[in-house]
């Protein structure tokens, strides 16, 4: 994609100034001017002698003085037991010192071989040796200071200028460079740095020969010619110095041919991605100033080649603008687009009796005619399945933390059981995500990128820089790679073309889980285009992402972008940088989000991780974040950083973030800046969001609609996740916030019309039973709305029972059989009622077990037992008589689905050790320890994890004063704890209570 052009910023090549109007059809030059050559100077010729120098001491002379003076230190014969046996003195330690040297001599060895081999063939770059590191940074720089007074000096990429630098200095590629290559490795960015400051200083000229449209800048080169790569004569092959020493002079100009086709398509099919790597019968574009030879032609001016290869070269000729983007391509990927993928053709099968799934939200898709707005909920959210995913599953998480931080008396005081009811937006917020979310899909795209990373890691191979993700709505994943990487591993396979790489939704939901690191956590919703869901890498971006718009628009995306980001399933950890907006995301996600106050604390702090995450990369010798992320050591230095600049910055700080943003697809670093307008200087790829909601990017290909957050659905997110936060309300005040959402009058004057067993084998008690066809459907239904009292909105149950989607007549037919199987009171009132917001509800008649077990710990615990110990005894024992098993534990397999998303599978056995132990209280208060380990047993047999139920245990069995029967316990704990060992908590109790317990462990060990 073409980078704005701008005096400050280099480019990766220089931007042309435009010519007068002309006939003719012949693509303008994009070539940058000539790199001058420097006279070779007295100094030159002496850092060429002490090179050489340097060179002969550590090439011939280390191993000379090593044999004259220590030996080879290898033994002379195969060795024995009895070598491994002697004795370790000063001079084994020597010997051992020796091979180190040895070794290190070799590898240097090897480095200065590979650098003196790739200066003298003239093209390419050094392979890289492993392990390397600096040792091959020093041999190029002798090599280079070598062979400066020589011809073939120039393609060695570092100058000798860098000789003496540091390593992290060395390795930082000037603006242009990266900004040309993105996520192209060390190799390729050291090839790029030595035109650097050439096209730096070719970039400031570019806005005077902008100004000059007279058409003057062509004819001082020249009209554009085509070269057509020649077949091997004997065993001489052509090669682009040879190309560019023939029809350019010198062939250090190499590089401005390379420049000018690299990545473009061939007539073979293929593309130039290496200097080195060229084939007979490819088309070059030459620099306009080419001259001699009868193969250098113009494109419709050929008359020496046939007419099936002059065909060929006005193909090329017309491929430039567009596989180039007018003059860069953002890249080593080709086309500097993001490009949809080929849809596979659906299987014939019957026409499904559900309406066709919308990308990336086939489980809750609703009918086509289907009134929305009496419902209420809001539409971004439902559009967003994998955004609502991550939210749900976070907010989840985070509720879950508040009842274990809760019960443990973590924070302040109890909160209870049950988390705040929300109202209002941040209810139908919620209703959303409900109705919303895919994780399945989340699930399914994170396998597939784990399951990837671990192929390919067996194979030794290295991760591709993948520009974007596509899930489309047959369920596939395709991958758009940056630039041709061979083959995937199985089950993947080759999508459209070779930068395409395809996964069945058959073959992902055969991956298992895979012990890697996540590779591309980047990762983010932009939104859906033609039935398919975009993911962009925001981590592999070359530079910066411009986003324009008005202000309330671009905070929509900048919110969707951020919060997905923030709870994502497929990444492990990131850093996401907001600036400018946002300032009460961070109850979403407090360790990963955190705001900057301006542009110039981001710059500082920013400037300094590039240059930690630069040296750190150039310490392990990773070439970039993708193979460090996922090899040997995956360190968490690895992980991204994701910046989000709300704020518009000036021309100068965009061009200040631009530089710094250079190298940042090789880093794992991401910037993403919004602008009021459509210019932001040194953007390397710019996108638009229109009042209607679509993203626009004409340069990428992209129109989509676009994946939003509105501030109004953002402030109610944010208000579920404040209020799940362990300390929210936290003021130790108990009472009303321990109060059950729904209490059932458990005295014999509340006898329910219909009773419904939950926790334990699911039994309805006062209904006839259902016909068998519709049964499972409606206990289901049933038990959805005995867990929620507060109601259910019809979507919510309508998803919850089909995932995939249902038409509007088959809900409504349902709710109709469940009205009618539940039939009415005695004063003639339904018992599945609508309450005024739309939602479904159950009368008071309706009770299950769950219920009547929330109402009597209440009661004994704040209510009548609260002054009444016998009460409280009778309630508490009636309470823990109601639990036989987990909750609904003879569910069908592939139903109840929906229960992932709630909590009851933390709340049930909290509640059941809170009653437990209160029981346990109960009895110990009058030294009844049989009865009180009896409780605790019981409660065990549900939360058998919870750690008061066992300290109160080792009480309880410590007061009936049998040291056996306590020992025998503290025994059962330890086999229980396995490797983990026991709780800090649990191991002092112990030693309070049993002090030998200890000596026991040792003896079982």
């Amino acid at each position: 994609m073409p980078r704005r052009r701008t005096t400050s910023s280099a480019s990766s090549t220089a931007p042309s100034a435009p010519s007068a109007p002309s006939s003719s059809p012949t693509p303008r030059n994009r070539t940058p001017q000539p790199v001058r050559v420097r006279r070779r100077s007295f100094g030159d010729f002496v850092k060429a002698f002490f090179a050489f120098v340097a060179l002969a001491g550590l090439v011939a002379g280390v191993p000379l003085a090593l044999a004259l003076t220590v030996g080879w230190p290898l033994p002379g014969g195969a060795p024995s037991l009895d070598w491994l046996q002697r004795e370790i003195t000063v001079e084994t330690f020597l010997h051992i010192l020796t091979v180190i040297v040895w070794l290190a001599w070799a590898q240097f060895t090897a480095c200065v071989l590979v650098e003196v081999k790739a200066a003298l063939s003239g093209a390419g770059v050094p392979g890289r040796v492993p392990g390397s590191g600096p040792s091959q940074l020093l041999a190029r720089q002798l090599v280079a200071a070598l062979l400066l007074v020589g011809a073939t000096a120039a393609s060695l990429t570092p100058g000798l200028s860098q000789l003496g630098q540091s390593l992290e200095g060395n390795q930082r590629p000037a603006v242009a460079a990266a900004q040309q290559t993105p996520g192209l490795f060390a190799q390729q960015q050291e090839q790029a740095a030595a035109t650097a400051g050439a096209l730096a200083e070719q970039a400031g000229q570019a806005e005077q020969a902008a100004a000059r449209a007279d058409g003057g800048g062509s004819a001082a080169h020249g009209d554009t010619k085509y070269y057509r790569i020649q077949p091997p004569e004997g065993r001489h092959h052509d090669s682009l110095w040879e190309v560019a020493e023939r029809h350019l002079g010198d062939g250090r100009r190499y590089k401005e041919i390379f420049e000018l086709n690299k990545d473009r398509v061939q007539p073979d099919g293929s593309r130039l991605s290496e200097a080195s790597l060229i084939r007979p019968g490819w088309i070059m574009e030459m620099p306009g100033d080419a001259r001699g030879g009868e193969l250098v032609e113009m494109p419709d001016e050929a008359p020496n080649v046939s007419e099936q290869v002059q065909q060929q070269i006005s193909d090329y000729a017309r491929s430039g603008d567009h596989a180039r983007g007018g003059g860069h391509t953002g890249g080593g990927s080709g086309d500097a687009r993001v490009s949809l993928p080929e849809q596979r053709p659906a299987p014939a099968t019957p026409a499904p009796a559900t309406p066709a799934p919308s990308a990336g939200q086939d489980h809750a898709t609703p009918a086509a005619g289907e009134a929305e707005a009496s419902f209420g909920l809001p539409e971004a959210l439902l559009a967003a399945p994998l955004l609502a995913a991550g939210l749900l599953g976070a907010l989840g998480r985070r509720r879950r933390q508040a009842l274990w931080q809760s019960a443990l008396g973590a924070v302040g005081g109890r909160r209870g059981m049950e988390p705040p009811t929300p109202t209002g937006d941040a209810q139908d917020v919620q209703d959303a995500l409900l109705v919303g979310a895919d994780p399945d899909g989340v699930r399914l795209l994170d396998r597939s990128l784990r399951g990837l990373a671990a192929s390919l890691a067996a194979e030794s191979r290295a991760l591709p820089v993948v520009y974007a993700a596509w899930m489309s709505g047959n369920g596939d994943l395709h991958l758009q790679l940056a630039q041709p990487a061979g083959k995937p591993p199985a089950p993947w396979q080759l999508g459209q073309d070779q930068t395409f790489w395809m996964l069945t939704r058959a073959d992902a939901e055969r991956y298992e889980e895979a012990e890697t690191a996540a590779p591309y956590p980047g990762l983010v919703s932009l939104g859906t285009m033609d039935d398919s869901r975009l993911l962009l890498n925001l981590e592999a971006v070359p530079g910066i992402v411009s986003l324009s718009g008005t202000e309330a628009d671009r905070a929509a995306v900048f919110a969707s972008v951020a919060a997905e980001l923030a709870t994502n399933g497929w990444s492990d950890r990131m850093t996401i940088t907001l600036v400018g907006f946002g300032d009460d995301l961070t109850p979403l996600a407090p360790n990963r989000i955190r705001h900057l106050d301006g542009f110039e604390d981001l710059f500082e702090t920013m400037s300094a991780e590039t240059r930690q995450r630069r040296g750190a990369l150039g310490a392990a010798g990773h070439d970039s974040v993708l193979t460090g992320r996922t090899g040997p050591a995956q360190h968490t230095r690895w992980a991204p950083h994701l910046v989000l600049l709300a704020a518009q910055p000036s021309d100068e700080e965009a061009l200040r973030l631009a530089e710094l943003a250079a190298d940042a697809g090789r880093l794992g670093i991401g910037y993403l800046v919004g602008t009021g307008g459509a210019d932001l200087p040194g953007a390397a790829w710019e996108m638009e969001i229109t009042g209607q909601g679509r993203l626009l990017a004409p340069l990428l290909g992209l129109e989509l609609d676009a994946q939003l957050l509105p501030v109004a659905q953002q402030r109610a997110v944010v208000e579920l996740f404040s209020d799940a936060d362990p300390e929210h309300g936290a003021d130790g005040s108990g009472g009303s916030g321990n109060r059950p959402p729904f209490l059932v009058d458990v005295s014999e004057q509340g006898r329910p019309a219909v009773y419904a067993r939950l926790v334990g084998t699911y039994e309805i008690i006062g209904l006839d039973a259902p016909d068998g066809d519709r049964s499972a459907q409606l206990h289901e239904a049933l038990a959805l709305l005995l867990l929620h009292r507060e109601g259910v909105h019809p979507r919510v149950l309508s998803s919850a029972l089909w995932p995939r989607g249902v038409t509007e007549d088959v809900r409504d037919a349902l709710l109709d059989r469940l009205r009618t199987w539940l039939g009415t009171d005695p004063d003639g009132g339904a018992r599945l009622r609508t309450d005024a917001t739309g939602r479904l509800t159950l009368a008071r008649s309706v009770v299950s077990d769950l219920d009547v077990l929330r109402s009597l710990y209440y009661e004994a615990t704040q209510g009548r037992g609260a002054g009444s110990r016998q009460v409280r005894g009778r309630l508490l024992t009636d309470a823990l008589v109601l639990v036989r098993g987990p909750l609904l534990a003879d569910r069908p397999e592939g139903r109840y689905r929906w229960l992932t998303h709630e909590i009851i599978d933390a709340q049930l056995p909290l509640l059941v050790a809170d009653t437990g132990l209160a029981l346990c209280e109960f009895h110990l208060e009058r030294d009844r320890a049989e009865k009180a380990i009896e409780a605790l047993n019981a409660a065990l047999r549900t939360a058998p994890a919870d750690e008061r139920l066992w300290h109160e245990l080792l009480r309880a069995t410590h007061a009936t004063d049998d040291t056996d029967r306590l020992r025998a316990l503290a025994a059962d704990l330890i086999g229980r704890s396995g490797a983990r060992g026991l709780p800090p908590r649990t191991e002092a109790l112990l030693d309070e209570l049993l002090p030998t317990w200890r000596d026991g462990a040792a003896a079982a060990g």
